[in-house]
């Protein structure tokens, strides 16, 4: 029975390609979707003590996630009998000798998935649903270690991005689909500014299109790291969002295409404050203007471009609530009250959100 379990399981972990992220959203053949008046809640998880910022949805069976007290589990959107077994599996507790992971990131690349721990010793995880195959494939002891947010180009090439040891950003990359990463050297980074650093509030710090890669950074200082190459060489732009003290700065970050970005973020500690908190580019994360400045929605955690929406259309997330723009961001709907953390859609009208105590699909209308 066990290795019909694990069949299945390797099987299921086949990605769909519009997850937070990863930023790549097709063109498709029929209409433009069409622009959203209201949301629908379903919560389908709910437990006093999850706490979830890592997800991932998992193409034609549901979502994968991560929590901050150390568990793997899914969510099956499959009603058949044979994922009745494997849906006993989950979720499944995850530790490191003594170590309970705080998991704030996750990313499923080859039919494998890895999840991120923050502190130290910062710790990357290769995940089955077979206990004794959850190993460390990546550990760092720094005193400093903090990683935040992990995404993969395809099934060999992966990136994680996580808060300066040294004088530059931590950024670690695996060339062999995960089986060893290696962390680059402040020479080949852009040096941090005082007090820059990122937030793991989303797993969305990273966006990548193709080649084309950027990184958030938050904090004092808040700028976008931008490699043309997939992390080989690395160029860094200013931005006009809030910034300046350590709770400031770009919180998650989308692109559409290899020209069209935005990006979210503020104080989550002054949460109304729409001041420079929505800022968006045109021209690949070389500029970007600050929109609906003073209006629309406060502090949000994770910013994700609706499917098939021609780089119009995007919704915004956080504790306070859920957002929506049919015009780029110029203005915004808020939606709900309904707090999360993180949100990736399925398509063009659905999405999965997680955050403190529960797990719920969204149906945009």
């Amino acid at each position: 029975m066990k290795k019909i379990i694990y069949l299945i399981f390797g099987i299921s972990l086949i990605i769909g390609l519009g997850s937070c992220g990863v930023g790549k959203y097709k063109v498709a053949s029929k209409p433009e979707a069409k622009t959203f008046s209201s949301v629908t809640i379903d919560t389908l998880i709910e437990d006093e003590i999850l706490n979830v910022r890592a997800i991932e949805v998992v193409d034609s069976v549901g979502l994968a996630y991560l929590t901050s007290e150390g568990k793997f589990g899914m969510y099956f959107n499959n009603d058949a009998p044979e994922f009745d077994t494997i849906k006993k599996a989950f979720p499944i507790q995850i530790k490191h000798d003594t170590i309970t992971p705080n998991f704030r990131a996750l990313a499923i690349a080859d039919n494998k998935g890895y999840g991120l721990s923050i502190g130290s010793p910062a710790l990357v995880f290769n995940l089955d649903v077979d206990l004794h195959k959850n190993t460390v494939v990546y550990q760092e002891n720094h005193e400093k270690a903090f990683y935040d947010s992990m995404a993969f180009w395809n099934e060999n090439e992966g990136i994680a991005i996580g808060d300066p040891t040294d004088d530059c950003l931590s950024v670690i990359i695996t060339r062999d689909k995960g089986k060893t990463w290696t962390k680059l050297s402040c020479d080949v980074l852009p040096k941090a500014k005082e007090g820059e650093a990122a937030f793991a509030a989303s797993d969305t710090n990273i966006a990548m299109v193709g080649d084309k890669t950027w990184v958030a950074t938050g904090g004092k200082a808040s700028r976008i790291l931008y490699s043309p190459d997939k992390g080989y060489t690395w160029q860094v732009f200013d931005t006009p969002i809030i910034q300046g003290l350590e709770t400031t700065g770009i919180y998650s970050i989308d692109f559409y295409d290899e020209n069209n970005g935005f990006a979210v973020g503020g104080d989550y500690t002054k949460a109304d404050n729409n001041v420079a908190n929505k800022i968006r580019t045109l021209d690949g994360g070389k500029t970007w203007q600050v929109v609906a400045d003073g209006v629309g929605p406060g502090y949000r955690s994770c910013v994700q471009y609706v499917p098939n929406s021609n780089a119009r259309q995007l919704v915004a997330i956080g504790f306070k609530g859920i957002d929506y723009s049919s015009d780029a961001g110029t203005t915004w709907t808020h939606l709900s009250d309904d707090g999360y953390y993180t949100l990736r859609f399925l398509n063009d009208s659905t999405a999965y959100a997680a955050g403190n105590k529960k797990i719920s699909k969204l149906t945009f209308k």
